[in-house]
Protein backbone atom coordinates (compact mmCIF):
# COMPACT_ATOMS: atom_id res chain seq x y z
CA UNK A 1 0.00 0.00 0.00
CA UNK A 2 1.46 3.43 -1.13
CA UNK A 3 -0.23 6.61 -0.05
CA UNK A 4 -0.10 9.77 -2.96
CA UNK A 5 -0.87 12.86 -3.59
CA UNK A 6 -2.61 14.21 -6.81
CA UNK A 7 -2.81 17.43 -8.07
CA UNK A 8 -5.14 18.56 -10.65
CA UNK A 9 -4.82 22.56 -11.75
CA UNK A 10 -7.25 23.53 -14.46
CA UNK A 11 -8.67 26.31 -16.14
CA UNK A 12 -11.29 26.47 -13.51
CA UNK A 13 -10.69 24.96 -10.23
CA UNK A 14 -7.79 23.04 -8.69
CA UNK A 15 -8.20 19.74 -6.81
CA UNK A 16 -5.94 17.78 -4.58
CA UNK A 17 -6.59 13.78 -3.72
CA UNK A 18 -4.37 11.88 -1.37
CA UNK A 19 -4.83 8.27 -1.93
CA UNK A 20 -4.14 4.76 -1.42
CA UNK A 21 -3.17 2.45 -4.10
CA UNK A 22 -3.11 -1.20 -3.51
CA UNK A 23 -1.79 -3.36 -6.37
CA UNK A 24 -1.77 -6.58 -4.29
CA UNK A 25 -3.98 -8.59 -6.75
CA UNK A 26 -2.49 -7.08 -10.25
CA UNK A 27 -4.50 -4.22 -10.09
CA UNK A 28 -4.73 -0.83 -8.56
CA UNK A 29 -7.04 0.20 -6.45
CA UNK A 30 -7.32 3.68 -5.47
CA UNK A 31 -8.60 4.57 -1.88
CA UNK A 32 -9.65 8.13 -0.91
CA UNK A 33 -7.74 9.46 2.05
CA UNK A 34 -8.67 13.31 1.28
CA UNK A 35 -10.66 14.62 -1.70
CA UNK A 36 -10.92 18.23 -2.16
CA UNK A 37 -11.66 21.34 -4.70
CA UNK A 38 -11.29 24.77 -4.81
CA UNK A 39 -12.77 27.13 -7.38
CA UNK A 40 -9.76 29.42 -8.30
CA UNK A 41 -10.44 30.14 -12.29
CA UNK A 42 -6.57 30.23 -12.77
CA UNK A 43 -8.19 30.96 -16.48
CA UNK A 44 -8.98 34.01 -15.78
CA UNK A 45 -9.12 36.27 -19.14
CA UNK A 46 -6.45 34.07 -20.79
CA UNK A 47 -8.71 33.87 -23.81
CA UNK A 48 -7.99 37.59 -24.28
CA UNK A 49 -5.01 38.27 -23.11
CA UNK A 50 -3.11 35.09 -23.15
CA UNK A 51 -1.73 35.82 -19.75
CA UNK A 52 -2.37 34.51 -16.24
CA UNK A 53 -3.95 37.47 -14.28
CA UNK A 54 -2.02 38.47 -11.29
CA UNK A 55 -5.57 37.85 -8.91
CA UNK A 56 -5.90 34.18 -10.25
CA UNK A 57 -2.33 33.56 -9.28
CA UNK A 58 -2.83 34.71 -6.11
CA UNK A 59 -6.17 32.66 -5.34
CA UNK A 60 -4.03 29.47 -7.37
CA UNK A 61 -1.12 29.79 -4.62
CA UNK A 62 -3.31 30.13 -1.64
CA UNK A 63 -5.18 26.86 -2.34
CA UNK A 64 -1.59 25.02 -3.24
CA UNK A 65 -0.07 26.35 0.41
CA UNK A 66 -3.30 25.07 1.71
CA UNK A 67 -2.60 21.48 -0.51
CA UNK A 68 0.69 21.56 0.85
CA UNK A 69 0.06 21.31 4.40
CA UNK A 70 -2.72 18.65 3.97
CA UNK A 71 -0.05 16.29 2.20
CA UNK A 72 2.88 17.05 5.39
CA UNK A 73 -0.26 15.85 7.45
CA UNK A 74 -1.38 12.69 6.10
CA UNK A 75 1.75 11.23 5.10
CA UNK A 76 1.97 11.48 1.28
CA UNK A 77 4.93 10.12 -0.30
CA UNK A 78 5.22 10.51 -4.01
CA UNK A 79 3.41 13.96 -5.56
CA UNK A 80 2.66 15.29 -8.62
CA UNK A 81 1.02 18.22 -9.71
CA UNK A 82 -0.47 18.77 -13.00
CA UNK A 83 -1.33 21.70 -14.75
CA UNK A 84 -3.36 21.59 -18.16
CA UNK A 85 -5.49 24.32 -20.77
CA UNK A 86 -4.49 27.50 -18.56
CA UNK A 87 -1.27 27.10 -18.15
CA UNK A 88 -0.64 25.83 -21.61
CA UNK A 89 -1.83 28.86 -23.12
CA UNK A 90 -0.55 31.64 -20.98
CA UNK A 91 3.18 33.55 -21.84
CA UNK A 92 3.80 33.91 -18.28
CA UNK A 93 3.91 30.18 -17.02
CA UNK A 94 7.01 30.73 -15.36
CA UNK A 95 5.77 32.98 -12.97
CA UNK A 96 3.26 30.23 -11.96
CA UNK A 97 6.00 27.31 -12.24
CA UNK A 98 8.38 28.54 -10.13
CA UNK A 99 5.30 29.22 -7.66
CA UNK A 100 4.21 26.29 -7.65
CA UNK A 101 7.61 24.57 -7.08
CA UNK A 102 8.33 26.72 -4.18
CA UNK A 103 5.49 26.26 -1.93
CA UNK A 104 5.14 22.36 -2.78
CA UNK A 105 8.64 21.21 -3.27
CA UNK A 106 7.69 19.25 -6.83
CA UNK A 107 8.09 20.85 -10.38
CA UNK A 108 4.82 21.59 -11.62
CA UNK A 109 4.16 19.95 -15.07
CA UNK A 110 2.53 21.72 -17.57
CA UNK A 111 1.37 18.58 -19.46
CA UNK A 112 0.31 18.51 -23.34
CA UNK A 113 -3.78 17.68 -24.27
CA UNK A 114 -2.72 14.74 -25.54
CA UNK A 115 -1.35 13.35 -22.09
CA UNK A 116 -4.49 15.12 -20.50
CA UNK A 117 -6.75 13.09 -22.65
CA UNK A 118 -4.53 9.54 -21.79
CA UNK A 119 -4.60 10.46 -18.02
CA UNK A 120 -8.81 11.37 -17.95
CA UNK A 121 -9.38 7.93 -19.74
CA UNK A 122 -7.05 5.99 -17.51
CA UNK A 123 -9.31 7.82 -14.24
CA UNK A 124 -12.34 7.04 -15.92
CA UNK A 125 -12.04 3.53 -16.86
CA UNK A 126 -10.28 2.65 -13.36
CA UNK A 127 -13.66 2.55 -11.82
CA UNK A 128 -16.30 1.98 -14.69
CA UNK A 129 -14.69 -1.47 -16.36
CA UNK A 130 -14.63 -1.85 -20.04
CA UNK A 131 -15.97 -4.81 -21.40
CA UNK A 132 -14.45 -6.51 -24.19
CA UNK A 133 -15.26 -5.81 -28.06
CA UNK A 134 -16.86 -1.42 -26.28
CA UNK A 135 -15.15 1.32 -27.65
CA UNK A 136 -16.10 3.85 -25.07
CA UNK A 137 -15.88 7.64 -25.91
CA UNK A 138 -14.37 9.74 -22.74
CA UNK A 139 -15.32 13.40 -22.75
CA UNK A 140 -13.81 15.54 -20.35
CA UNK A 141 -15.47 18.39 -20.26
CA UNK A 142 -12.93 21.20 -18.76
CA UNK A 143 -12.81 25.49 -18.16
CA UNK A 144 -10.14 25.61 -20.99
CA UNK A 145 -10.14 22.71 -22.95
CA UNK A 146 -12.43 19.27 -23.73
CA UNK A 147 -10.48 16.29 -24.15
CA UNK A 148 -12.09 13.34 -26.32
CA UNK A 149 -10.68 10.08 -25.73
CA UNK A 150 -11.41 6.51 -27.33
CA UNK A 151 -10.71 3.30 -25.85
CA UNK A 152 -11.20 -0.25 -25.24
CA UNK A 153 -10.55 -2.64 -22.59
CA UNK A 154 -6.51 -2.62 -23.67
CA UNK A 155 -6.18 1.18 -23.12
CA UNK A 156 -6.50 4.39 -25.23
CA UNK A 157 -6.98 3.95 -28.90
CA UNK A 158 -6.74 7.27 -30.16
CA UNK A 159 -7.20 11.17 -28.31
CA UNK A 160 -7.66 14.63 -29.15
CA UNK A 161 -7.58 18.03 -27.15
CA UNK A 162 -9.57 20.96 -28.30
CA UNK A 163 -10.14 24.52 -27.03
CA UNK A 164 -13.57 24.69 -26.08
CA UNK A 165 -14.53 25.21 -22.18
CA UNK A 166 -16.84 26.48 -19.84
CA UNK A 167 -14.66 29.35 -18.87
CA UNK A 168 -13.10 30.01 -22.48
CA UNK A 169 -16.61 30.16 -24.54
CA UNK A 170 -18.15 32.52 -21.19
CA UNK A 171 -15.96 34.78 -22.09
CA UNK A 172 -15.12 34.45 -25.21
CA UNK A 173 -19.47 34.69 -25.87
CA UNK A 174 -21.67 34.17 -23.39
CA UNK A 175 -21.32 37.71 -21.84
CA UNK A 176 -25.05 38.36 -21.22
CA UNK A 177 -27.36 37.08 -18.17
CA UNK A 178 -28.69 35.03 -19.80
CA UNK A 179 -27.34 34.83 -23.17
CA UNK A 180 -28.63 35.70 -26.23
CA UNK A 181 -29.55 33.75 -29.33
CA UNK A 182 -26.63 35.07 -31.30
CA UNK A 183 -24.40 34.58 -28.60
CA UNK A 184 -25.30 30.76 -27.92
CA UNK A 185 -24.94 30.61 -32.15
CA UNK A 186 -21.10 32.08 -31.96
CA UNK A 187 -20.56 29.52 -29.09
CA UNK A 188 -22.43 26.73 -30.82
CA UNK A 189 -20.33 27.08 -34.34
CA UNK A 190 -17.19 26.80 -32.15
CA UNK A 191 -18.15 23.56 -30.50
CA UNK A 192 -19.22 22.35 -33.79
CA UNK A 193 -15.70 23.46 -35.74
CA UNK A 194 -13.49 21.94 -32.20
CA UNK A 195 -15.62 18.64 -32.61
CA UNK A 196 -14.88 18.18 -36.29
CA UNK A 197 -11.27 19.13 -35.45
CA UNK A 198 -11.51 15.82 -33.00
CA UNK A 199 -12.68 13.81 -35.26
CA UNK A 200 -9.54 14.20 -37.76
CA UNK A 201 -7.77 12.47 -34.73
CA UNK A 202 -10.34 10.28 -33.09
CA UNK A 203 -12.82 8.07 -34.89
CA UNK A 204 -15.59 9.54 -33.05
CA UNK A 205 -18.57 7.60 -34.94
CA UNK A 206 -16.61 3.77 -33.36
CA UNK A 207 -18.11 5.26 -30.22
CA UNK A 208 -20.07 2.07 -28.72
CA UNK A 209 -20.87 4.25 -25.19
CA UNK A 210 -19.61 7.45 -23.83
CA UNK A 211 -18.31 8.48 -20.39
CA UNK A 212 -18.71 12.34 -19.26
CA UNK A 213 -16.10 13.61 -16.76
CA UNK A 214 -15.40 16.81 -14.83
CA UNK A 215 -17.40 19.47 -13.39
CA UNK A 216 -19.65 20.25 -16.03
CA UNK A 217 -21.24 17.07 -16.87
CA UNK A 218 -21.58 16.31 -13.43
CA UNK A 219 -22.94 19.27 -12.22
CA UNK A 220 -25.87 18.65 -15.27
CA UNK A 221 -26.16 14.88 -14.31
CA UNK A 222 -27.49 16.32 -10.23
CA UNK A 223 -29.97 19.08 -12.25
CA UNK A 224 -31.31 16.29 -14.39
CA UNK A 225 -31.74 14.21 -11.28
CA UNK A 226 -32.71 17.28 -8.74
CA UNK A 227 -30.87 16.15 -6.48
CA UNK A 228 -31.78 17.77 -2.89
CA UNK A 229 -27.62 18.52 -2.65
CA UNK A 230 -24.44 17.53 -4.48
CA UNK A 231 -24.48 13.56 -4.31
CA UNK A 232 -21.56 12.35 -5.76
CA UNK A 233 -22.52 8.85 -4.80
CA UNK A 234 -25.61 8.97 -7.06
CA UNK A 235 -24.09 11.27 -10.12
CA UNK A 236 -21.75 8.50 -10.15
CA UNK A 237 -22.31 5.84 -13.01
CA UNK A 238 -25.60 7.51 -13.80
CA UNK A 239 -26.31 6.64 -17.08
CA UNK A 240 -29.26 8.76 -19.21
CA UNK A 241 -30.94 9.42 -22.33
CA UNK A 242 -28.90 11.90 -24.19
CA UNK A 243 -32.52 13.64 -24.42
CA UNK A 244 -32.59 14.49 -20.11
CA UNK A 245 -29.17 15.26 -20.70
CA UNK A 246 -30.05 17.83 -23.28
CA UNK A 247 -32.95 19.35 -21.74
CA UNK A 248 -31.27 19.81 -17.88
CA UNK A 249 -28.40 21.43 -19.95
CA UNK A 250 -30.88 23.79 -22.05
CA UNK A 251 -32.52 24.76 -19.14
CA UNK A 252 -28.78 25.62 -17.09
CA UNK A 253 -28.22 27.78 -20.47
CA UNK A 254 -30.89 29.68 -20.30
CA UNK A 255 -31.28 30.03 -16.47
CA UNK A 256 -30.28 33.73 -15.23
CA UNK A 257 -27.27 33.52 -12.65
CA UNK A 258 -29.24 34.06 -9.65
CA UNK A 259 -31.46 31.17 -10.30
CA UNK A 260 -28.70 28.84 -10.75
CA UNK A 261 -26.60 30.09 -7.26
CA UNK A 262 -30.35 29.03 -5.59
CA UNK A 263 -29.71 25.37 -6.97
CA UNK A 264 -28.57 23.06 -3.81
CA UNK A 265 -26.03 21.32 -5.54
CA UNK A 266 -24.43 24.28 -7.58
CA UNK A 267 -21.17 24.88 -6.60
CA UNK A 268 -20.61 29.10 -6.10
CA UNK A 269 -17.60 28.82 -8.41
CA UNK A 270 -19.54 27.35 -11.58
CA UNK A 271 -22.56 29.64 -11.71
CA UNK A 272 -21.47 32.14 -14.18
CA UNK A 273 -19.68 29.14 -16.53
CA UNK A 274 -22.44 26.34 -16.04
CA UNK A 275 -23.85 27.61 -19.23
CA UNK A 276 -21.98 27.23 -21.29
CA UNK A 277 -20.71 23.82 -20.22
CA UNK A 278 -24.17 22.82 -20.86
CA UNK A 279 -24.02 23.75 -23.83
CA UNK A 280 -20.85 22.25 -24.72
CA UNK A 281 -22.18 18.74 -23.19
CA UNK A 282 -25.47 19.10 -25.39
CA UNK A 283 -23.58 19.99 -28.45
CA UNK A 284 -21.15 17.33 -28.09
CA UNK A 285 -24.29 14.36 -27.48
CA UNK A 286 -26.04 15.65 -30.33
CA UNK A 287 -22.92 15.71 -32.79
CA UNK A 288 -22.05 11.88 -31.33
CA UNK A 289 -25.88 10.75 -31.91
CA UNK A 290 -25.45 11.94 -35.68
CA UNK A 291 -22.15 10.51 -36.44
CA UNK A 292 -23.29 7.24 -34.77
CA UNK A 293 -26.18 6.69 -36.59
CA UNK A 294 -28.47 7.06 -33.43
CA UNK A 295 -26.17 4.40 -31.98
CA UNK A 296 -25.14 6.66 -28.90
CA UNK A 297 -28.64 7.53 -27.18
CA UNK A 298 -27.39 7.42 -23.32
CA UNK A 299 -24.31 9.18 -21.43
CA UNK A 300 -22.87 7.78 -18.29
CA UNK A 301 -21.22 10.43 -15.61
CA UNK A 302 -18.06 9.89 -13.64
CA UNK A 303 -16.93 11.41 -10.50
CA UNK A 304 -13.86 9.85 -11.43
CA UNK A 305 -11.48 11.71 -14.12
CA UNK A 306 -7.72 12.93 -14.70
CA UNK A 307 -7.60 13.24 -10.45
CA UNK A 308 -7.71 9.74 -10.25
CA UNK A 309 -5.49 8.90 -13.51
CA UNK A 310 -2.67 11.38 -11.81
CA UNK A 311 -2.70 9.52 -8.49
CA UNK A 312 -2.58 6.16 -10.58
CA UNK A 313 0.17 7.06 -12.64
CA UNK A 314 2.65 7.17 -9.03
CA UNK A 315 4.23 4.59 -7.44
Amino acid sequence: MTRVAAIDCGTNSIRLLIADIDRSNGTAKLTDVVREMRVVRLGQGVDATGELAPEALERTFAATADYAAMIREHGAGAVRFVATSASRDASNRQVFVDGIRDLLGVEPEVISGDEEAALSFAGASSVLPILDGDQVLVVDLGGGSTEFVLGTAGGVTAGKSVDIGCVRLTERHLKSDPPTAEQVAAATADVDAAITLAGLDVPLERATAVVGVAGSITTITAHALRLPEYLPEAIHGTELPIEDIAAAATDLLEMPRAERGALPYMHPGRVDVIGAGGLVWRRILERLNELSAGRIVTATASEHDILDGIALSLD
